[in-house]
């Protein structure tokens, strides 16, 4: 932006640049995971999971930023398609644990492709990418700071 240029400008907003990129995102996201059957925040479910399974639902809340009201049914929607299992914890049974199925085991490989297909498109610089996504854990970080 130059110095003559309003900040104020909608072009100039830095969030209106991140809320633009996300959308054409979830676009591209939305076409490379409705052949399997999931929405974006399905597909991050999944992809805690098989980085962790038997997890509590309050643990995957905490990793995508969702309270369990929202969570809930997108994990009922996700044993509906048989990827995950929800069971009662026998220690406590206020939490509710969440594990893969071999399903979902399976899907895992079929959807491998889809982290660098995401990256093919973008056409940055490796470097560049993983700079700016520390730059937006940072900003992140920093409002919640602010909430």
């Amino acid at each position: 932006m130059s110095s003559n240029e309003s900040p104020s400008k909608l072009d100039n907003q830095l969030f209106f640049a991140f809320y633009a990129t996300n959308l054409s995102l979830n676009k591209y996201y939305r076409k490379l995971l409705s052949p399997y059957g999931l929405t974006y925040p399905q597909y991050l479910v999944m992809l805690i999971l098989w980085e962790n399974d038997h997890l509590t639902v309050s643990e995957i809340g905490k990793k995508i930023f969702l309270e369990s009201s929202t969570l809930t049914p997108l994990l009922k929607r996700l044993e509906s398609l048989n990827l995950i299992e929800r069971k009662r914890s026998s220690s406590d049974e206020r939490m509710v644990l969440i594990s893969t199925t071999e399903k979902a085991k399976d899907l895992e490989k079929e959807v491998a492709s889809i982290p660098e297909k995401i990256l093919a498109s973008v056409k940055c610089d490796p470097e560049k990418t993983c700079a700016l996504t520390e730059d937006l854990r940072v900003i992140r970080a920093n409002i919640s700071k602010e909430e």
